[in-house]
């Protein structure tokens, strides 16, 4: 079984300013003279963490991570204007450039399989491949899931009815994401922190499953600032046409991909990885039948360690 690569330091990291006020933090580790790889990571607006750097061979791989606009250690924190996928897909070819990198491996879980799939799509010549975890296809089935009312809130009720219940009663509709944006962009300062409560505690307990613990932690301006991107994202359908990702997969047919799913991924159900691996006939389709959504544990880091090793065998003359 494969476990993750020993821990290390960045060669390199610098911030690259856009065309706005965004500022992306990017960090280089390994070998820059290897095969590149960037790693996107999920949420939208979690962030990169040093174990990140640990799936793949420091001696093989040039391993590139940035922290999204608005997200992580890219500054302002937070902030919304000018954050969407076209711009997240801009930002990705501005470090490629810097970089002077051809081609890179793609190397994204959840909302960075998301992106992954939508900057392979339009810059498909500049792609080596692709790694993606517990894929979002950002569908309204897959919204539906998560915020609906016969989706995940059937098997966590009881936090589902948290989430609910941080929405001031006489301001509750039919629409919750509206709702929720709603009271998150507001003035009532109480009701924010109870929003943004209610989705950490519900966010925290569909990805943890069995995990998660409930705590009685301060909501900082930080937690605030971190459920607006991700609501922001949510209110505009991730910036994406309705199965925009699947419709597109064509342009990705001659790629190597391999697609990793847990078969207990509650806020990815796997029905997303499997029509990702039909609408990609040639993609390599790994399912965990005893992992869930997060990139933990020894069944998914094997997982995800063993593919970042098989691509080592394929032919990377021409990056």
């Amino acid at each position: 079984m494969n476990t993750l690569f020993p821990e290390i330091e960045p060669f390199n990291h610098f911030f690259l300013k856009t065309d706005g006020v965004h500022s992306v933090y990017v960090e280089q580790c390994g070998n820059p003279n290897g095969v590149p790889v960037v790693f996107l990571h999920g949420g939208p607006c979690s962030g990169c963490k040093p174990d990140h750097r640990r799936f793949f061979d420091p001696n093989f791989y040039h391993i590139i991570l940035l922290d999204q606009r608005g997200c992580g250690r890219s500054l302002p924190f937070g902030e919304c204007e000018n954050n969407t996928l076209f711009d997240l897909i801009a930002d990705l070819e501005r470090v490629r450039e810097f970089l002077r990198i051809e081609k890179w491996l793609l190397f994204g879980g959840s909302w960075g399989a998301t992106l992954s799939l939508a900057y392979a799509q339009k810059h498909t010549d500049k792609v080596l491949g692709l790694i993606l975890r517990g894929s979002f296809l950002a569908r309204l089935q897959d919204m539906h899931w998560f915020l609906g009312k016969h989706g995940a809130s059937l098997i966590y009720p009881e936090m589902w009815q948290y989430l609910v219940d941080s929405i001031p009663h006489g301001e509750r509709t039919e629409d919750l994401l509206a709702d929720l944006c709603r009271v998150l962009w507001g003035k009532d300062e109480l009701a924010i922190r109870r929003v943004v409560k209610g989705w950490q505690v519900w966010g925290g307990q569909v990805a943890l499953g069995n995990l998660f613990e409930l705590r009685d932690e301060h909501v900082t301006e930080h937690d605030v600032k971190q459920v607006q991107i991700e609501l922001h994202y949510a209110k505009h359908s991730y910036f994406l046409a309705e199965n925009e990702l699947l419709e597109h997969c064509e342009k990705l047919k001659h790629l190597p991909v391999t697609i990793i799913h847990g078969r207990n991924d509650l806020v990815c159900p796997i029905e997303a990885g499997y029509k990702l691996h039909h609408a990609l006939p040639q993609s390599k389709f790994v399912v965990l039948p005893n992992s869930g959504h997060i990139a933990q544990g020894d069944e998914m880091i094997d997982a995800l360690v063993s593919a970042t090793i098989d691509f080592q065998a394929k032919d990377f003359s021409d990056f």
